[in-house]
């Protein structure tokens, strides 16, 4: 085993060669920032405890990753109903370890007060009246990943790309995006909560899958023009596959239509970026369900569209809160895309987990991760798996960085 910090779920073999491989090497890191109207309705996430809160994570969360704990901060962090933002976890390592962080705003009702790359998208309407965005806006979120994808592989020598996120809410349109592709996620996907609000999250996605499909009925959407319009819009973006005809869609729905009904603005771009980038680099997709939704569309998106791209460069990160999540079924979930007829030659992503623990932490706020609250997000487990594999960090070290940050952050706001 390659390091004993690092625990593999699925696909035993191919992760460990991915690990293997980068060991010793420094990433760079990517995250993507967007927003769900999903996300306002009460009780869906404990990503900021009230809904007026919730519309101001990915803001804060940015600001905090970017500047650190002693910033002023214009957007800052949230109220949680318990536990501290998983962004301490991410600062920590990435401030340590001096990796290059690239942000880019999918799609936030308000901009950033962080240096970001906007890729000019627009927040998502919540997913249950099945019109979340704009074709034309998810078209130009993908060509827009594939293109930073491409950018930020071609700087890249010897190292790897972590692709990160916050986009609250962003469980549920990964369940929908994962059913909606055939994939058994009912009761499997995770959340911000203690015990998972399953129930919740099923009435929203049926209710928007169930909208998709009247309007297809009612012949609202012409798939033929949608599977022959993004070949014109990717042509320069994507090379050889712009020579070949568009291969029909084995499902019976378009990945990028379905990303516009119920899906996010996050969603589509980081697709597009672990394509392109994985034709030349190693990929971490940082986070657990709503990675598992991007890897799905990857497969999706690249057999509808007869895109190139690399399965076996393409690696899951996460925490083992995710992965072990008693009220979730992360490993399930993972294996269930190597039943689908969307993933190639029917695999699953390895999933990883970093081992880390905050059962002996001095902090409450850090202690409440282990009774279930908050779990991931902005790249925590990716971050710590990074930590692992460069700088062979332990737990005590971690955990010493992580409590470090805490407590600059309560002395810097008092």
């Amino acid at each position: 085993m390659p390091n004993s910090q690092i625990s593999i779920y699925t696909q035993k073999e191919q992760g460990e060669q991915w690990l293997r491989r980068y060991r010793g090497c420094l990433p760079v890191f990517a995250c993507v920032l967007g927003f769900t109207e999903t996300g306002l309705i009460p009780g869906i996430s404990a990503a900021g405890r009230t809904p007026e809160d919730r519309k101001y994570t990915a803001c804060a969360d940015a600001e905090f990753l970017y500047y650190g704990p002693e910033h002023k901060a214009q957007y800052p962090l949230p109220p949680l109903a318990a536990g501290a933002s998983p962004v301490l976890i991410s600062r920590a390592v990435f401030e340590s370890l001096k990796i290059p962080i690239h942000l880019f705003n999918a799609g936030l009702p308000q901009a950033p007060a962080v240096p970001v790359i906007d890729l000019g998208g627009a927040p998502a309407q919540c997913l249950s009246g099945g019109a979340a965005m704009e074709i034309t806006t998810v078209h130009h979120l993908f060509e827009r990943g594939l293109l930073w994808g491409e950018r930020l592989a071609a700087n890249i020598q010897q190292g790897y790309l972590i692709v990160g996120e916050c986009v609250v809410g962003g469980t549920t349109t990964a369940l929908a995006i994962l059913t909606g592709l055939g994939i058994d996620a009912a009761g499997k996907v995770n959340s911000s909560h203690p015990v998972c609000n399953h129930a919740q999250k099923w009435a929203l996605v049926q209710a928007g899958l169930e909208k998709m499909k009247g309007s297809r009925e009612q012949g609202e959407i012409n798939f033929q023009s949608q599977i022959q319009n993004p070949k014109l819009i990717l042509s320069e973006v994507v090379g050889a596959a712009s020579h070949r005809e568009v291969s029909q869609i084995q499902n019976s729905v378009d990945p990028l239509q379905l990303v516009a009904a119920v899906g996010d603005p996050m969603q589509v771009v980081v697709a597009g970026m672990a394509i392109a980038a994985s034709r030349s680099c190693g990929v971490m997709l940082a986070g657990g369900t709503q990675m598992l939704a991007v890897y799905a569309l990857m497969s999706a998106i690249a057999q509808a569209y007869a895109l190139s791209w690399q399965p076996e460069a393409v690696v899951v990160g996460t925490t083992r809160w995710v992965a072990e999540d008693p009220t979730g079924a992360t490993v399930d979930l993972a294996l269930n895309l190597g039943k689908s007829s969307l993933t190639p030659s029917g695999k699953t992503p390895p999933l990883l987990a970093t081992h880390l623990s905050f059962a002996d932490s001095r902090y409450p706020q850090l202690r409440a991760y282990e009774q279930g609250f908050v779990k991931e997000g902005m790249g925590a487990g990716a971050a710590c798996i990074a930590a692992h594999l460069s700088q062979d960090w332990q737990q005590h070290q971690l955990l010493a960085a992580i409590e470090a940050q805490l407590e600059r952050l309560s002395t810097a706001s008092h």
